[in-house]
């Protein structure tokens, strides 16, 4: 059994849209989480947790859970807006749609557990959570586009 067997899309010029995106997507998505995290999220919960030791911190155990969580994410956005934009088409509104949905999947949830726990605020997820959407509508965006490349 191989990769192909198990996974969207099934013919060998699908998979070569397919991976397209996800080079892409892995390239987008890490600079992206990397400039928000920087730029607004490490500043503001220091900000907002400053009797928290160490809050918002940057070292490589950190580092590696980041390398995890964006691998996930990066496969999950590339497979789940595949599979939407190929049952639906690879249209801006469906990309839109397909984004959305993995940005709520992903990311509102994470920040209303946080936030649900004590352990963000209201004013960083108004900064995270548009930032994160764009995130995500680029990410489908750049599926569709791979898909109608691919064509």
């Amino acid at each position: 059994m191989t990769v192909q067997d198990i996974m969207p899309p099934a013919s060998a010029t699908a998979w070569r849209g397919f991976r397209l995106a996800l080079i892409l997507n892995l390239l987008w998505i890490n600079a992206s989480e990397i400039f928000r995290y920087f730029v607004f999220v490490m500043p503001m919960m220091r900000d907002a947790f400053p009797m928290v030791d160490g809050v918002a911190p940057m070292n490589l155990p950190v580092f590696l859970v980041w390398g995890a969580w964006d691998t996930v994410l990066v496969v999950a956005a590339c497979v789940i807006c595949w599979l939407v934009l190929d049952r639906f088409g690879p249209s801006l509104r469906n990309a839109l749609i397909a984004g959305t949905l993995v940005w709520a999947t992903a990311f509102v949830i994470l920040w209303l557990g946080l936030f649900n726990m004590g352990l963000a605020t209201g004013a960083v997820m108004a900064v995270a959570l548009p930032l994160a959407w764009i995130e995500m509508a680029v990410a489908a965006l750049i599926v569709g586009w791979a898909m109608r490349r691919r064509n």
